[in-house]
């Protein structure tokens, strides 16, 4: 009787901090809904032409920056796709560079983190910023973006977990081996562990920010984790993430999804980690997954982003796949393994979601 009674407070206060009856959020809850939920990783982006017409006339971390602009362009694919949540247009990195670091993307090469951070005198030097004071431009962002949804979609904030945030901060740049950041892990383990654990405070904050900034659910991207062996990201990583997740003021009110790429070898432990929604990559069939994670969570994913260069009638058969290993269990969100190609027919993006609306309703 006590376990209902609890599970009956905290559904009743969900409903109130959430007055808008969400199709996703519902999903996120592992609720009944009449038909799978779908939004898209990188669902604002280079793929859609409207952005690109914002694009022309702005620099990406512009973008970023201006409150107006990240909300014209969060707002571009529910219009255009119909999709059943916005995440916010911002990028993982502004919360490095409030850390102190001077952020830069290059057109062709990607972000640039100038002067990486390879010892203790580095970590040393960052800061953990104050996000509603150093990253208030975020903040104004999440509040104007929900003023323009009026309330047709909730809106996702998110942030980079600690290892991926750390990847960048000692590499300074995007890397396919992380030979710098591996070798700080291996050879300094307290100055890494130093790193993390002010990135993970900083990440707490943010996160905790832009929930009370508006936010109605969260993703927390390790987009490089898979870098790791299972062992490394049992002692490295994962007393980190579990810190996170024992430190959201909204836990258990806002839903969090965990979503680690290319983390097939260790998904248990990324359970272990949190996250009320755990979102897998294609590398992995979504059945497995959801068995491995356990049904006590919901799942997110997890369509190759690269099927979509494909005909119509193969993308519907992968579409009636992923469904079909769901089972109709409540707690799926159909998404992307990862984000959408920036090459990616903008046509076919949206012929994706009409299929899972067709193809899911209960």
């Amino acid at each position: 009787m006590e376990n209902f009674k609890s599970s009956l407070s905290n559904f009743l206060l969900r409903r109130h901090v959430v007055s808008e009856d969400h199709l996703f959020l519902r999903a996120c809850w592992r609720e009944d809904v009449e038909r799978t939920p779908v939004w898209l990783m990188r669902q604002a982006g280079r793929y859609m032409q409207a952005y690109q017409e914002v694009r022309a006339q702005h620099s990406f971390l512009e973008m970023c920056r201006n409150p107006r602009l990240a909300a014209q362009v969060t707002l571009q694919p529910v219009e255009r796709l119909g999709v059943d949540a916005a995440i916010l247009f911002s990028d993982i990195l502004v919360l490095v560079e409030a850390m102190g670091m001077r952020l830069e993307f290059q057109e062709g090469f990607g972000p640039r983190l100038h002067k990486p951070v390879r010892s203790m005198d580095g970590v040393d030097r960052l800061r953990v910023p104050e996000a509603e004071k150093d990253l208030a431009y975020v903040m104004e962002a999440i509040k104007l973006t929900r003023e323009k949804l009026r309330g047709r979609v909730p809106l996702i904030g998110f942030s980079g977990a600690p290892f991926t945030l750390a990847s960048y901060v000692i590499e300074g740049q995007s890397s396919r081996i992380f030979r710098f950041t591996k070798e700080m892990m291996f050879s300094q383990p307290e100055a890494f562990n130093a790193l993390m654990e002010k990135i993970t405070s900083a990440v707490i904050d943010y996160l905790n920010a832009q929930v009370r900034a508006g936010a109605q659910a969260l993703q927390i991207f390790d987009s490089w984790v898979g870098c790791l062996a299972p062992d490394d990201y049992e002692r490295y990583v994962l007393p980190h993430m579990q810190r996170i997740f024992a430190s959201l003021d909204a836990r258990g009110e806002v839903p969090v999804i965990h979503f680690a790429n290319q983390a097939a070898t260790f998904l248990e432990k990324v359970r272990v980690a949190g996250g009320d929604v755990i979102g897998v990559d294609w590398r992995i069939p979504l059945d497995e997954a959801w068995r491995r994670v356990g049904y006590e969570v919901g799942i997110q994913g997890n369509l190759d982003p690269l099927a979509l260069f494909a005909p119509l009638e193969e993308i519907e058969r992968r579409v009636r796949d992923i469904l079909d290993k769901a089972g109709s269990r409540p707690g799926h969100i159909f998404n992307l393994g990862h984000g959408v190609h920036k090459d990616t027919p903008e046509e076919k993006v949206v012929a994706l979601v009409k299929m899972v609306k067709k193809l899911s309703a209960r």
